[in-house]
């Protein structure tokens, strides 16, 4: 069971990241579209693991000690628990909110690292690229730090939007929200995939592996209990070896962090 003291020392240091500044905190200085759609999925491109990937060096995320960095020692499940006399959409809506925020800090942080010359894909790992499905519906490939604004963009706009994130009193959450959430979730996973693929030394430069980890293991455990993420969308394909945060997913597993599931 996760200590008390470690879990309000999370809480507590991701609060005050993302009260500390406005809700719109640094992006890729990248542009934008101009007419974003109201609702945005994405392709990918997951080919099982070329014989050479499968022989490639450990990811830095997936070695000792970075593995096993964190603010919260044991399993997550203790923080993601529906609090009582707490409606769910509440819920998800306040944690979700809290995730973007946190992310998107940590990408501006690091969005000089990540450019079109150093990022010319949306790439999570040797074999593993994400496609954006652009308004004609057809599947396009886009660099890392466009295909980030974009959903970056897209999510604030939602945050934004009273008629899908309301805080007024008696203001309900629309009936399309849960499937909305989805793709939220689907789409920022793609983000954090990315930033531990082509950015992890950045995080370690930073000496910010305890907080991203933590932030990222609270993500994947809030979407697991909610079931706002599929397996498949962390794991890849079924059958074949779990790759880039799939494997970091089965670590934390493992490790008793992550339920196993």
């Amino acid at each position: 069971m996760v200590a008390s003291s470690n879990i309000l020392t999370y809480v507590a240091l991701s609060r005050s990241m993302q009260r500390s500044g406005p809700r719109g905190p640094k992006r890729s200085p990248t542009p934008t579209s101009t007419t974003f759609p109201t609702s945005v999925s994405g392709g990918d491109s997951m080919p099982p693991p070329s014989p050479s990937s499968t022989s490639a060096p450990k990811p830095l995320y997936l070695c000792s000690p970075f593995v096993e960095a964190a603010l919260v020692k044991g399993n997550f499940k203790t923080i993601v628990m529906l609090p009582k006399y707490v409606d769910i959409m509440e819920w998800v809506a306040v944690n979700v909110f809290d995730f973007f925020q946190n992310l998107n800090m940590f990408y501006g942080v690091i969005s000089e690292c990540c450019t079109q010359q150093s990022c010319p894909s949306m790439s999570a790992g040797p074999a593993l690229n994400y496609t954006w499905i652009n308004q004609d519906r057809k599947s396009v490939q886009l660099p890392a730090p466009t295909y980030i604004d974009y959903v970056m963009t897209w999510v604030q706009n939602l945050l934004d939007d009273e008629n899908t994130f309301p805080t007024k009193s008696g203001h309900e959450f629309p009936p399309t929200f849960p499937q909305t959430i989805k793709h939220v979730y689907r789409q920022l996973l793609r983000v954090f995939a990315h930033i531990y693929h082509a950015h992890y030394p950045a995080i370690l430069h930073l000496r910010s592996e305890p907080h991203f980890n933590s932030l990222f293991a609270h993500f994947l455990a809030f979407g697991r209990e909610y079931e706002l993420l599929d397996i498949k969308d962390v794991r890849g394909t079924p059958g074949q070896p779990a790759i880039g945060i799939g494997a970091l997913w089965e670590r934390w597993k493992d490790m008793g962090i992550l339920e196993g599931q």
